[in-house]
Formats: C-alpha cells, structure tokens, sequence
C-alpha cells in the first residue's frame, strides 16, 4: 500500500468514526488474557451457507480467527496478506486453520454481501457471519482486522495485529505466524499481545 493509499485510508476511517480509538465499545467486549481458554461458538453461517462451528476444528492444533469486515479499508487491504498466509500453512501436517469472522451490522456486511467478497478475492478459508456479535465481545474483538491465536488446548496464546506494518512492503515481523510457530512448540511466542490497527467493531447499545 502506497503512503498516498494509506493516507486516504486514515482520512475515510476518521471521517466515518472508524479509526481504532484503544477503547471497548459499550456493553461490547469482555478483557480476554494471553493463557484464557478461548471461548466456544457454534452454527456460525459461512458464505458457503454452511455452519460452523469451533468444535469442528478437533483435528487442528493451532487454529487463528481473526475478525474482519466487508467495508474496513484496513480489512480490505489484509485480505491478500491474510490468504497468503493461508496459503503458507495450509499443508502444513500439525493442521493450522483460519476461520474469518464478521460482526459488523452495517448493509455493507450482509451475508450476500459477504459472499460477493468472498467470490471476488476467492478466499480459501471459511468466512462467518457473527450475526449476534456474541462471538466477537467474548473475545474482547474490537477491531477489523483483529487475530487471535488459540494452541491445541484452546488457550490464547497471542492477540492483536497480524504483523507490525499497514504497508505490507515494510512488514518485518509478523506476530501471527510466530505465534503459530511458537504454539506448535506448545509455547508462547516471544510477543504474545500487539495492538490491532483497524476500524472499530460498531457494537450494538443496549437500553437501559
């Protein structure tokens, strides 16, 4: 991404009130720990109309969700580094996984919409729909893209940026695949928390 691109991108995520502002949304996200047990889901619609759940994933021992959107200019341009990614680990023989979700409520980010995306970038991994946004607040997500690393236990043993650049030409470390590495060890990676760049996840208030 050129730094004019990159530009742009600050200066639409601040118009729309998107820009990562390090603060929970309200009644939105619980405080996830490095060692916690991840939280379980379930039935989570894909763009392949299937559900998914995260018990169907027994036969991997490292799985990585990272929440993502159709419309976050940050997401759209993690997706190329996102399937690359999937493409390094895919034969790997210990079983990787990476499962994307998608709790955003906005027109932009329905289903169909979801799978129009999914077409156009051909992504080889599943794509969900978290309606409900319970997935996303029992992980503490509050940003697109957001990772986190669960080892064979299904305990998090990183979170947060998927590497350390916005411009994918200056990357230097990527915490995600050391995290990866480092849980295959049945270890913690020597970053376990890195904070998230992104748009904010618009958490639905309550009444009260």
């Amino acid at each position: 991404m050129t730094r004019h691109r990159y530009l742009i991108i600050v200066a639409l995520c601040l118009t729309h009130g998107l820009l990562a502002s390090g603060t929970s949304a309200e009644d939105g996200p619980v405080q996830l720990k490095i060692g916690d047990e991840a939280p379980s889901w379930k039935d989570l619609v894909g763009t392949d109309d299937e559900k998914h759940s995260l018990t169907d994933l027994t036969d991997k021992q490292v799985v990585v969700i990272c929440f993502t959107c159709n419309s976050c200019p940050y997401s759209v341009d993690y997706e190329d580094r996102m399937i690359e990614f999937y493409r390094k680990f895919r034969e790997r023989k210990e079983g990787i996984a990476l499962i994307a979700i998608n709790a955003n409520i906005k027109p932009a980010e329905r289903l169909d919409r979801m799978k129009e995306r999914a077409k156009a970038k051909a992504f080889p991994f599943p794509y969900l729909m978290d309606e409900t946004q319970e997935v996303a607040a029992s992980y503490g997500a509050n940003f697109t893209p957001e990772f986190f690393v669960l080892n064979k236990d299904r305990r998090i043993v990183y979170m947060g940026a998927l590497d350390d650049q916005t411009q994918a030409d200056k990357v230097e470390q990527r915490f995600v695949e050391l995290a990866v590495e480092a849980a295959l060890k049945n270890e913690l990676p020597a970053t376990t928390t890195n904070p998230a760049r992104g748009c904010s996840i618009p958490y639905k208030r309550t009444k009260r």
